[in-house]
């Protein structure tokens, strides 16, 4: 509706308008276009910010965050003298002409992949060993060309971690090199690559601990599962599960419609696990530690002995 007050024909001209009010403005056109969808808001204050100077409305800045459609579209109504269906209508062709519609619509034979899941696997920290751990995966096609990207975000005690990058298909593999912006950390996802509806993205997560004495090279087994949830009730959801934590109460929580949960219950605890039972494996400081020490005093006894 603020692209269509404004004259705006795409996503980039309304980046234009707030880059207008504010040269550094934290607007975003990749991620606008997940906002554009309903599928999250901006986290940013200064993008409220500008948005209320934008449209040059008396209101505070918490009227922004909590009102909702019906209530802006009023303000506008009020404020640019046009009645709601001339808006309404405007809107409908700013998401039309804008590359939304594309993004929507063709992105190759991948664009079934994109879109929300809640994603479960066994923690790393030795803190909370034997527990499984929550987190979100959003995969989305931002440009409109065809290229997938993808975030992954978990709520730890200590921290909240969010890594993005990108996503390689590859014959009947799907590959996600992710990084977290500030930190540089790095994590790696190695998936089966799903056929249409794409309910489920299944396979390994690489990495080091995070919560933890100290950073454990670690690597598990990991599901994605879709849901309709918005990003931001699924990742205020990520957390450490409690021991015996039901998966498939969690995933009704979530919005998941569930038809058997004791099959799907015993269909991912197994999955998990994995054949062996462990459904993790990380390499420990001493196990690193015996290796080193047998190794560097053989390479030093052979350099010491081939040394004149």
């Amino acid at each position: 509706m603020t692209g269509a007050v404004l004259g705006c024909a795409t996503c980039k001209e309304l980046a234009s308008e707030f880059r207008r009010v504010n040269s550094r403005t934290t607007f975003d056109v990749e991620r606008a276009y997940k906002w554009l969808q309903g599928r999250a808001l901006p986290r940013q204050q200064q993008v409220y910010l500008d948005w209320l100077a934008l449209l040059n409305i008396d209101r505070p800045f918490a009227w922004l965050i909590e009102c909702d459609t019906e209530e802006l579209l009023d303000l506008l109504c009020r404020s640019r003298n046009l009645p709601p269906d001339d808006i309404r209508r405007r809107a409908e062709a700013f998401a039309a002409g804008s590359s939304l519609a594309v993004n929507r619509r063709s992105v190759g034979g991948n664009h079934h992949i994109c879109g929300l899941y809640v994603g479960y696997s066994f923690a790393w920290s030795p803190y909370y060993s034997g527990r499984v751990i929550r987190g979100a995966l959003a995969v989305e096609s931002p440009l409109a060309q065809g290229r997938l990207t993808a975030s992954y975000t978990e709520n730890l005690p200590t921290s909240h971690v969010d890594v993005r990058g990108s996503v390689t298909v590859s014959g009947r593999s799907l590959y996600m090199h992710l990084c977290e912006q500030g930190s540089k950390l790095p994590l790696f996802l190695s998936l089966y690559r799903p056929t249409p509806p794409a309910s489920v993205l299944a396979g390994l997560i690489c990495g080091a601990t995070l919560v933890g004495h100290d950073p454990r090279p670690s690597v598990s087994r990991i599901v994605f599962l879709r849901v309709s949830a918005s990003e931001g009730r699924a990742l205020q959801a990520s957390r450490y599960l409690e021991d015996g934590e039901s998966l498939s109460a969690d995933l009704s929580a979530a919005g998941l419609v569930l038809s058997a949960p004791k099959e799907v219950e015993e269909s991912l605890n197994a999955f998990l696990r994995g054949t062996d039972g462990g459904g993790r494996d990380q390499v420990l400081a001493d196990e690193y530690a015996g290796l080193v020490a047998l190794f560097d005093r053989a390479l030093i006894d052979q350099n010491s002995s081939s040394t004149p």
